[in-house]
């Protein structure tokens, strides 16, 4: 595939929910979805990055695989409830920006 953009990763999750699925999880079902694969995703990086070592099971769990699982989930909690994922980042990026563009320079904490 190409590069998408999110609107275009928005419709291609609706339409393979569509097809492939029977039909959108429920909401709830679909928060639950997201905090597993967010668990999976910390899990990967703990193991990584922090002291904890691998167990069998988990030595093929791929970074990339889990986060594009919690993405595909992010999205269709999206879809379902009618959030148009560009303009919701678009303005948050905005929210951020003007609310911290000083903040994190003047933070002795990341020079």
């Amino acid at each position: 595939m190409n590069e998408l953009s999110i609107k275009q990763s928005q419709e291609i999750v609706d339409d393979w929910i569509k097809n492939v699925w029977v039909r959108y999880f429920s909401e709830l079902t679909n928060l639950w979805v997201l905090i597993e694969e967010v668990w999976e995703v910390a899990r990967i990086i703990t193991r990584t990055y922090w002291d904890q070592s691998f167990k069998k099971s988990d030595e093929n769990a791929e970074l990339a695989d889990e986060l594009a699982d919690v993405l595909f989930v992010l999205i269709c909690i999206a879809n379902q409830t009618g959030i148009d994922l560009t303009e919701a980042f678009n303005k948050n990026i905005d929210k951020k920006t003007k609310r911290d563009s000083e903040r994190h320079k003047n933070n002795p904490k990341l020079k």
